[in-house]
């Protein structure tokens, strides 16, 4: 009974990040953060001094409650606890596979998606046809409007 409840703890942890990601992203990417976020908008993304973006940091900031779940788990032996920070690590893990390597091919290598890969493009593709923090659109990873994914479905 004790795995399947670090199981839940580590899935319910995980999607939760959906959310959170989601609310940061509109809310303080595109709010007071928007120092860090706004590089990643630019018009021109292949002109870029570096590899980095400062909107990188927010890897960094999102690292912060996976450590302290990992530290404050294991000093204190509470499993639930690594099993959230699991979770966030294995959303964190996503997120870079998905929006860094799929999305913007900040590592380069050929995915051929199903309809919900390229319905997931599409909608960030959409977030960013927006330049400002004011008009943005599609602030999720794996969630999206559904309209979305019946274009694609309609091109199959």
């Amino acid at each position: 009974m004790e795995v399947l409840i670090f199981i839940l703890v580590l899935l319910a942890s995980y999607f939760f990040m959906e959310l959170v990601a989601w609310f940061a992203h509109k809310y303080v990417m595109h709010g007071f953060g928007w120092f860090l976020h706004a590089d990643h908008h630019s018009r021109n993304p292949r002109q870029k001094d570096s590899f980095f973006e400062k909107n990188d940091s927010f890897f960094v900031i999102f690292a912060v409650p996976a450590m302290l779940g990992y530290i404050f788990g294991s000093v204190y032996a509470i499993p639930l606890l690594i099993a959230a920070a699991i979770g966030i690590t294995l959303y964190g893990a996503t997120y870079f596979m998905v929006h860094d390597v799929l999305f913007h091919q900040r590592i380069r290598i050929r995915i051929r998606g199903n309809a919900y890969f390229r319905a997931l493009r599409r909608a960030h593709g959409m977030h960013h046809v927006h330049y400002t923090k004011e008009e943005g659109e599609c602030f999720g990873l794996l969630v999206f409007p559904v309209k979305y994914l019946k274009m694609e479905l309609k091109k199959s």
